[in-house]
C-alpha cells in the first residue's frame, strides 16, 4: 500500500513562472549503465547521450482540480536522463529517467518522496539577478549558473554536438514522458506530462558548474544547449504502470 502511494497516485498541476533546462552531453558509455534494462538511451549520431539539468519556479503546485489557493511554490531542480522506451503496445515513447531531484522547501521533499519516486532532498538555493544577468547557487549542492536572458540570438555552447538551435531544440527537455522501473516486480511506471504553448527559447550561459556529475562519476560534461520557458500551465497525469515484456 505504501510503495503504491509512491506511483503518482493522482494528477498534479502546477503553473511554471520559467523552466530552464541546461543540456549536457556525454558519450553514451557513460550513462548506459545507470539506465535501468527497459529503457535505451535517446542519443544523438549515435554517439552522444545527454542529461538536462531543468531550474523550475513552479507557483500553485497541487493536486488536478484542487483551488489554486491550496497550492504551494516550490523551487526544483532536476537531473535526468534522455531514454525511449517500447510500451507493451508497441509505442515508442521519448522521455526522460529521474537521477535526481531538489527543492528548496522540505515540505516538498516530504510529500515529494511520499508521492513520487524522485528522490528529491533538500537544499539551499539563492537566485541573484544583476543588469541582464540571471544567477542561481546552492553551497549545500555545489553548483553554479549565470545566464544572460535578454540576449536576442545566443550562440549554441562553444562546444555542443549540435550544428544549430533546430537540432538542439530536440533535446531541448522536459519531454512528455517520464519512467521508473521496478525490478522487484518488472514494473514501469509512466507518467505523462501535459503543457500548453510550449516554446523553449535559446539562453546564453555565461558560467555553470554542477558537482552531481562528480558524484555520479560523469567525466567531462559538455553543455549542449540551454533553454527557458516562461508562463507556462502543467501538469502531471495519474502514473500509469505497465510489465515489463
Amino acid at each position: 500500500m505504501l510503495a503504491s502511494l509512491k506511483n503518482h497516485p493522482f494528477a498534479v498541476e502546477a503553473f511554471f513562472e520559467s523552466s530552464i533546462v541546461l543540456t549536457y552531453a556525454f558519450p553514451k558509455d557513460q550513462l548506459a549503465p545507470l539506465l535501468p534494462p527497459c529503457l535505451e538511451l535517446d542519443t544523438f549520431k549515435d554517439t552522444y547521450a545527454f542529461v538536462a539539468v531543468a531550474m523550475v519556479q513552479t507557483k500553485a503546485l497541487r493536486p488536478k482540480g484542487f483551488p489554486r489557493f491550496l497550492g504551494n511554490d516550490f523551487f526544483l531542480i532536476g537531473y535526468r536522463i534522455f531514454v525511449r522506451y517500447t510500451s507493451n503496445s508497441g509505442k515508442r515513447l521519448r522521455g526522460l529517467y529521474i537521477l535526481k531531484s531538489e527543492t528548496d522547501k522540505k515540505k516538498m521533499e516530504l510529500l515529494g518522496n511520499i508521492f513520487t519516486h524522485y528522490r528529491y532532498s533538500t537544499t539551499d538555493i539563492t537566485k541573484t539577478q544583476s543588469a541582464n544577468i540571471t544567477s542561481y547557487l546552492s553551497k549545500a549542492s555545489n553548483f553554479q549558473v549565470s545566464l544572460d536572458l535578454s540576449a536576442e540570438e545566443a550562440p549554441l555552447p562553444a562546444n555542443s554536438p549540435f550544428t544549430d538551435w533546430k537540432e538542439a531544440r530536440r533535446f531541448a527537455g522536459p519531454l512528455p514522458f517520464t519512467f521508473r522501473f521496478d525490478a522487484t516486480t518488472n514494473e514501469v511506471l509512466i507518467i505523462e506530462g501535459i503543457r500548453e504553448n510550449w516554446t523553449p527559447h535559446p539562453v546564453s550561459v555565461l558560467s555553470h558548474q554542477f558537482s552531481f556529475f562528480d558524484a555520479m562519476q560523469l567525466s567531462h560534461p559538455v553543455l549542449a544547449n540551454a533553454f527557458i520557458i516562461r508562463n507556462i500551465p502543467y501538469y502531471w497525469k495519474k502514473g500509469k504502470t505497465e510489465l515489463w515484456q
